[in-house]
């Protein structure tokens, strides 16, 4: 089963020391997401229609609503990775090199001994949380180098060019707003195309060309980011957390959960603490 060792939260995100031993599904964070070998078994991400390999000298970036999922070969030993999620507008205003957003300009990573130093020195942060202040800026300095790494040598349009494909169409954004007041309702997407004034087919095209994943992919992204916020700053019970979010059963609010974060709800509770 997989686990958590060590969660942290901060004004830059969130950060994980993760033992993964099954895949997720495909799935999406709004904020940039970085993935790093530590030791273990082999596995990888699939970013998009790219596939990374992750080990000592390979590691993943996924932008900001970019879909993935976490590949795990059956019968392998688990992975312990060290997970970055990283806000977008925090890292904008600490950063001079990013042109506006936080989008990765490729997904894989080549992890050479500077890239190393900074997982060791964020894995042993994790594991002694009475030095966490420092966090904020071992994570600006991870992801800083990073970001500018995916930048280098690639043919990929500028950050703001790839952006101005995203959020154009007016439906598209009336649909992200009908989505985020009201995630926590069993809602139906053909209801939701006929309000934005589109078919099914023809609105699911349009989101997916523009947010680059499916309406039912950003609403699990809303759910899960409520779970977590919920986890970490109340005393609900895990049932009543899913029952909020429309979830007959904690057993299916614990499915969802864990095949969107990797663990399950209890467990990541236990571990998590914020600075």
């Amino acid at each position: 089963m997989s686990e958590a060792v060590a969660v942290h939260h901060g004004a830059f995100g969130r950060t994980a020391l993760y033992e993964l031993d099954r895949p997720f599904v495909t799935h999406a964070h709004r904020e940039g997401h970085l993935i790093f070998f530590v030791n273990g078994g082999p596995a990888g991400v699939n970013v998009g229609d790219v596939s990374v390999h992750l080990k000592e000298t390979c590691a993943a970036a996924v932008s900001p609503w970019e879909p993935h999922n976490f590949a795990k070969p059956e019968k392998s030993g688990a992975t312990m990775c060290l997970v970055m999620y990283i806000k977008p507008l925090w890292f904008l205003e600490n950063c001079q090199s990013a042109e506006g957003v936080l989008d990765f300009g490729r997904p894989k990573i080549q992890v050479n001994e500077e890239i190393r130093r900074w997982i060791l020195r964020l894995t042993s942060l994790l594991l002694e949380p009475e030095d966490s202040e420092a966090m904020d800026g071992y994570m600006f300095e991870m992801t800083r180098i990073c970001y500018d790494q995916t930048w280098q040598r690639t043919q990929q349009k500028s950050p703001l060019g790839r952006l101005k494909s995203r959020f154009s169409d007016f439906r598209v954004r009336r649909s992200l707003r009908v989505m985020q007041e009201n995630y926590s309702e069993e809602m139906q997407m053909d209801e939701l195309a006929r309000e934005v004034g589109l078919s099914r087919p023809h609105f699911f095209k349009l989101f997916k060309k523009q947010m680059g994943i499916t309406p039912n992919l950003y609403l699990n992204t809303l759910r899960a980011e409520h779970a977590i916020t919920e986890l970490m700053t109340t005393e609900k019970s895990i049932t009543d957390i899913g029952h909020d979010l429309g979830f007959s059963s904690q057993a299916s609010f614990t499915r969802f959960f864990a095949s969107n974060v990797g663990i399950p709800p209890s467990e990541y509770r236990r571990v998590a603490h914020e600075c």
